[in-house]
């Protein structure tokens, strides 16, 4: 069945299945490759974008359930002012070590700092659900932080 999605500003067109998921629609068939496969079962995060602004987990999300919404991934942040921030902190920061789930955790960092402009550490436990196995929570939340212009402990 063919779908159009808006996806980062453009209109896209694709002919899937309609209970594909949204992850597979957007990386083997529009070419869009940021949101990554980690677990297949929206435990991981590395597939998260946004859905109207909300954090979403592509692997489990149906292509038929975007209907006319806005699909944002990792590639549209840099023209997102807040995406902007969070990928200047998390160079400055250093946050990524393999890099596999930093898309993820980019767009869940956007999500909670549009929503929260200024978290505490109890918000961004509670919003940064995803998984990083290099363990680098410590550098995300610093960057977070910095992104949101808050102090960063050294």
């Amino acid at each position: 069945m063919a779908y159009k999605l808006n996806v980062n500003g453009k209109v896209l067109e694709a002919d899937v299945d309609p209970d594909t998921p949204l992850l597979w629609t957007l990386r083997d068939t529009l070419g869009i490759t940021g949101p990554k496969f980690g677990c297949g079962v929206a435990q991981c995060g590395a597939c998260t974008v946004h859905i109207n602004g909300k954090p979403t987990r592509s692997c489990v999300f149906p292509v038929s359930a975007v209907g006319a919404a806005q699909v944002t991934t990792i590639e549209a942040m840099e023209n997102h002012p807040i995406g902007k921030k969070v990928q200047a902190a998390w160079m400055e920061l250093d946050v990524a070590q393999c890099g596999y789930c930093q898309p993820g955790q980019i767009m869940a960092a956007t999500a909670l700092l549009a929503k929260t402009p200024k978290p505490t550490d109890a918000d961004i436990d509670q919003a940064m659900t995803n998984i990083c196995r290099c363990a680098t929570y410590t550098r995300i939340r610093a960057a977070i932080k910095k992104a949101s212009g808050q102090a960063v402990k050294a």
